[in-house]
């Protein structure tokens, strides 16, 4: 699925070329470096296009996708093999997330930017409640969400996770990121919150290129911004994983939290301001 995205992207870009700036391969690597550490690349990389002005508000949506796509697959590849998980859950909410990814992007490339920049700021601001959430784990030492040892999921939790992760991959076509939500599931759920890694990587890595692949072929991205995020974010995940592993994340997590809450104020203000939008 990655290679058959990979190809329709190419010929895209054969005819679409854009040379991505330094600044959007660095926001590339800075970005998957802490996606692999499982703080999320979707509203960082949306708050600083949006600071720095680099994407039009109805193109982030489908940059996110397209260029952030080969890096998670690389990611799920890399944890789908280090970390134990129940292979029924794991392919389970893998399937339910492909389906709301499906329905997900045939729609958000249709909408009108109004639209977009209204879903993607409320989006931004449950990412930032999300945030606080996990730092407010990380300082209580207790979490406020205790996973246990469990690495799947039992029939009757496995249907409401399934229906919790079809809404989560239709939102992820907006821009909203999957991994702090998926995270905060599997923990209320009793499983171990490792066991989330392979989950919500292997789930992106499967229904990011059937989204991705949409956008493209609509034309609803920026090809240099999202060519800039792959060049970037490959090395990225390999250092991560492999060198880095982990780093006390709860400050930078904070940082975070400032800068989505900016970002998703700034999209609603700019939402509510254009009424002239087609509805």
């Amino acid at each position: 699925m990655a290679a058959g995205f990979a190809a329709t992207w190419l010929r895209d870009l054969s005819r679409r070329f854009q040379r991505p700036s330094l600044l959007e391969t660095l926001v590339g690597f800075v970005t998957n470096f802490f996606d692999t550490l499982g703080i999320g690349s979707f509203a960082p990389t949306t708050s600083i296009f949006r600071l720095k002005r680099l994407v039009p508000d109805e193109e982030i949506p489908g940059t996110l996708n397209v260029g952030h796509t080969l890096p998670v697959v690389v990611q799920a590849f890399i944890f789908v093999t280090i970390v134990q998980v129940d292979t029924t859950t794991l392919m389970v909410l893998i399937a339910a997330s492909i389906l709301g990814s499906v329905l997900g992007a045939g729609v958000v490339t249709r909408l009108p930017r109004r639209k977009i920049q209204l879903g993607m700021g409320i989006g931004l601001l449950a990412a930032s409640v999300l945030y606080t959430l996990n730092n407010l784990d990380a300082m209580r030492g207790t979490p406020l969400f205790p996973g246990v040892d469990a690495i799947g999921l039992e029939p009757t939790l496995l249907a409401i996770a399934a229906v919790i992760s079809f809404v989560l991959g239709a939102l992820l076509t907006l821009g909203i990121g999957y991994y702090a939500p998926c995270m905060i599931m599997v923990s209320l759920m009793g499983m171990t919150p490792r066991a989330a890694f392979p989950i919500m990587m292997g789930a992106c890595a499967v229904l990011m290129p059937i989204a991705s692949a949409r956008f493209v072929r609509a034309l609803r991205y920026a090809p240099g911004p999202a060519l800039g995020l792959t060049l970037g974010g490959i090395p990225a995940v390999l250092i991560a994983a492999y060198i880095v592993k982990e780093l006390p994340l709860t400050a930078i997590r904070w940082l975070v939290v400032v800068v989505v809450l900016y970002a998703g104020a700034t999209l609603l203000r700019a939402a509510l301001k254009n009424n002239s939008d087609p509805q």
